[in-house]
């Protein structure tokens, strides 16, 4: 299956909102859903199936959802969601659990158990607005007794973990319409390993993870260290080492399954935030070897061989084919679709009508 995504404005306005709940239906899990919107419900859904893992993709109006001991009967995925909120607030309740959710907070709920639920959209929160990672039980190697704590409460995203996560989640949303089947299930295998160590640090049992796990969870925090820290001339493999209470030894042996070093991926990170600051308008007037200096490339020889290494054109050689090329389209754009006619013109248009 590809990734799909789908709209209620295609539809007449009265079919929108019964459509909306048979589509969230056969996605999530079978739930009751209600709102003050069906007159004319807009709603957004995206599918993403990452082999065993799926992630799902949500925006819509205020609404109340549940599902009720009686549909859980019916039908249960057994899967684990776990929900990252975007935009709008969530309330939502679950084995005698309650709380009250906002942009940045993950929220967990069980297919496997009654659960309810409100989303909350409006000036003050903005529109509702979610991605939902549908774990499989069965896929997640923690005791159910240590997940149960979790469900129904707000799990922060903005920090550790729960950031490192966040990130990844919505980069697969970014992603998604150009992922091959095998691509898919590899990303689905980080998904699932990330989300894994996410709720072990949650009740404090990452040592019950496997390593491959570990691994996987080790270097996405790596990678989001890099990013954080491109602009430290300092960072290198053995900052990084340092950092993470490993050895510089181990460090290269996590990248080994990779296409390029730890040295490479750092290189390459800020040669590529040099280029898009290159072509910045609101950077225009920062000398070249400044905007080196911003990524941590602080020699401007270094930086221009390395640029052109990589590009084919030096930093000012690319800013300013940037900058005709900048010039040129304004110019195009600026020209009337209909050239003036010259003033005679006119008034001989006039007087023939």
């Amino acid at each position: 299956m590809a990734y799909t995504e789908l709209d209620t404005t295609s539809l007449p306005p009265e079919d929108r909102f019964a459509w909306w709940r048979e589509v969230v239906g056969r996605g999530v899990a079978p739930v009751r859903v209600a709102t003050d919107h069906a007159a004319d419900f807009v709603g957004r859904a995206g599918f993403v199936p990452l082999g065993a893992v799926h992630l799902t993709t949500m925006s819509f109006p205020s609404l109340s959802s549940e599902r009720p001991a009686h549909l859980v009967r019916r039908s249960d995925p057994e899967t684990y969601e776990l929900t990252l909120i975007l935009g709008g607030a969530m309330h939502i309740a679950q084995e005698r659990s309650e709380t009250r959710l906002h942009a940045g907070d993950f929220a967990m709920w069980t297919s496997s158990r009654p659960y309810s639920g409100q989303a909350l959209s409006g000036p003050d929160v903005g529109a509702s607005r979610a991605v939902i990672l549908h774990l499989p039980q069965g896929l997640v190697p923690l005791p159910q007794a240590k997940i149960r704590p979790l469900l129904a409460s707000g799990l922060s995203a903005r920090s550790g973990v729960g950031r490192i996560l966040a990130q990844y989640v919505e980069s697969l949303v970014q992603q998604a319409p150009a992922l091959d089947e095998d691509m898919s299930r590899r990303l689905g295998r980080t998904s699932l390993d990330l989300a894994t160590g996410f709720l072990a640090q949650q009740v404090g049992v990452q040592e019950r993870l496997p390593p491959e796990t570990r691994h996987e969870v080790l270097l996405a925090a790596i990678d989001t260290f890099i990013e954080d820290n491109l602009a430290d001339p300092r960072l290198s493999p053995g900052a990084i080492a340092s950092r993470h209470h490993i050895s510089v030894r181990l460090l290269h042996q996590l990248f080994r399954g990779r296409r390029e070093t730890v040295s490479a991926r750092i290189r390459r990170r800020r040669l590529e935030r040099c280029r898009e600051d290159l072509t910045s308008p609101r950077l225009r007037d920062l000398p070249v070897h400044a905007i080196g200096a911003r990524w941590g490339l602080t020699t401007a020889a270094g930086f221009g061989r390395a640029f052109r290494a990589a590009y084919g054109l030096s930093p000012g050689e690319h800013r300013n084919v940037f900058s005709r090329e900048a010039v040129s389209r304004d110019a195009v754009h600026a020209e009337p679709m209909f050239p003036a006619r010259h003033a005679d013109d006119r008034c001989s248009a006039r007087r023939r009508n």
